[in-house]
């Protein structure tokens, strides 16, 4: 059936008409002619250990990797400060991809802007379009502040950021005194945590260190807060709200260094909020003199905690703290930072967690997993399944080093489940392709991306991490403390009781033990 106005096909049914399959069968054949007996052939030889080898032993390509670029991150930083707009500078089309990603995910639109620098930029240097590109976003969009960060292209050309912010300024493009933080964030290097970590330590650097020169003296007054940086989290919404509860469940002050959950969850209500939230400026300055600082993703702050421990503050680095140990190490370093005690209320939803993992252990104990995402991310959900008496026999992260990996190593060593599951540093979703048929595992967990590894290989996705396109509203919930850890499980239950029905689902034949009759 063509489309037109009376019958307009979307995407799923569209391209399954006659002319579409047509189309696709001659595509088909121009651009890969290999007789299919040949191609089945080679498809199943990828799935064995001798496949499995070479793949591993590859130096000098990656495929699908499972990770972003640093600008994304850069941005994610950027827009938790209060009424502070995303400069990046580089291509219109680079700067797409940023808002279209965070927006899929958290469902909400997401401010920023570029330089819009083209082929002459690439060619000349891109300062005529920082000083237009300053000048405009200062005028139309009225922010607070600017931060700016890079992309390929003008890391490639070598633009000085830092010369080129203090130009824009000389020519007018903002007041002297305006707020412009910038962080150099080439997307060929690192992923999108280094450039949130590259982008938190900037705006830093730029209040605590008066790197912006002219910028206005905030008040500044020493304190008792404590500090916590979130990092790059697809749940912030959830989490920080859930850690914002935590804090005022035991009575503590405290600054959140990048506060995105109300920019990403504005309400529809007739008015648009380009900003909403975020930390303000004066608490950003006066976080320099808060009592420490907590860093909630260790392998997302590698050069911000080491700066503010410079600064003569103390700092703790927890890696995403999923379940019931996490959660204890998160708020007894909160009481010893404090000396408040922890709340009864806490403790009670403690136990709360504790029963449901009791209730629940017979169908999680002894079940295989294969987990890929950021290192944090990965480092909690392995420890989180590890006490569920599950075995995470897979843990691989792109963008997890050495030491992340030593980290996971001694995590699997501290528990008997541990004793059969192995990490994967710098590897990526093709590896993780045949891990998943030379040791086939019972769920994996990892992003939307995942989905292609479940069809391929079979092993059922529970979507956790970051982006979730396919799933709709996961990122309000937490995944941090006992509340956290509790959605968490039940993530894991449900997919495990869907499997449990996909198998028990022939009458007669395989229905005999269907869940509801116990």
């Amino acid at each position: 059936m063509p489309q037109n106005a009376e019958n307009v096909l979307d995407h799923f049914e569209l391209f399954r008409q006659p002319e579409y399959k047509e189309m696709f069968e001659k595509k088909k054949q121009f651009e890969n002619p290999t007789a299919d007996a040949e191609l089945e052939r080679v498809c199943e030889w990828t799935k064995t250990k001798d496949y499995r080898d070479k793949n591993f032993a590859r130096e000098a390509l990656t495929i699908n990797p499972a990770k972003a670029c640093q600008p994304l991150g850069a941005v994610f930083a950027a827009v938790g400060f209060e009424a502070t707009l995303p400069f990046v500078h580089g291509s219109q089309g680079c700067v797409a991809y940023y808002r279209s990603h965070f927006s899929r995910h958290f469902k909400e639109p997401t401010s920023c802007v570029s330089s819009s620098m083209t082929e002459d930029a690439a060619v000349f240097g891109g300062l005529n379009n920082m000083v237009d590109g300053l000048a405009n976003a200062y005028n139309m969009y009225k922010p607070k502040m600017i931060a700016v960060s890079t992309t390929c292209m003008a890391e490639v050309i070598g633009d000085d950021l830092n010369a080129f912010i203090k130009t824009a300024k000389e020519k007018g493009s903002v007041p002297a005194e305006f707020d412009v933080t910038f962080a150099h964030t080439p997307a060929f290097v690192g992923s999108h945590v280094t450039g949130y970590d590259n982008v938190m330590k900037g705006i830093l650097e730029h209040f605590w260190d008066g790197k912006a020169g002219t910028a206005p003296a905030l008040e500044r007054k020493p304190n008792e807060k404590i500090n916590l940086i979130g990092g790059f989290d697809g749940y912030t919404i959830g989490n920080l709200r859930e850690i914002k509860r935590v804090f005022a469940s035991m009575g503590v002050e405290y600054t959140i260094l990048g506060d995105a959950s109300d920019v990403w969850d504005t309400p529809t209500d007739g008015e648009f909020r380009m900003y909403d939230g975020g930390t303000t400026l004066e608490d950003a300055a006066n976080a320099l003199h808060a009592k420490a600082t907590i860093s909630m993703q260790q392998f997302c702050t590698e050069k911000t905690l080491p700066y503010i421990a410079g600064k003569g503050q103390e700092t703790v680095a927890l890696n995403f703290p999923v379940g019931v140990q996490a959660t204890d190490k998160f708020l007894m370093e909160l009481a010893r930072l404090t000396g408040k005690p922890i709340s009864a209320e806490l403790a009670k939803e403690r136990g709360r967690l504790v029963d449901a993992i009791a209730d629940s252990n017979a169908h999680i104990h002894g079940k295989k997993f294969a987990i890929y995402g950021d290192p944090d991310l990965t480092l909690g959900l392995a420890g989180f399944l590890l006490e569920l008496g599950a075995e995470p026999v897979h843990i691989l992260s792109t963008n997890g080093g050495k030491a992340w990996a030593a980290k996971v190593q001694e995590l699997f060593d501290s528990s008997p489940f541990g004793a059969n599951c192995h990490v994967y540093p710098n590897k990526d979703l093709w590896h993780m392709r045949s891990l998943l048929f030379t040791e086939p595992v019972d769920f994996l967990i990892g992003n939307t991306y995942g989905k292609y590894l479940e069809r391929d290989t079979g092993a059922p996705l529970i979507r956790i991490g970051f982006p979730i396109f396919d799933r709709h509203h996961h990122h309000r919930y937490p995944v941090w403390g006992y509340q956290g850890a509790l959605n968490v499980l039940v993530w894991i239950l449900d997919k495990i009781f869907d499997e449990m029905d996909h198998s028990t689902n022939e009458v007669g034949k395989t229905d005999y033990s269907f869940d509801i009759i116990r």
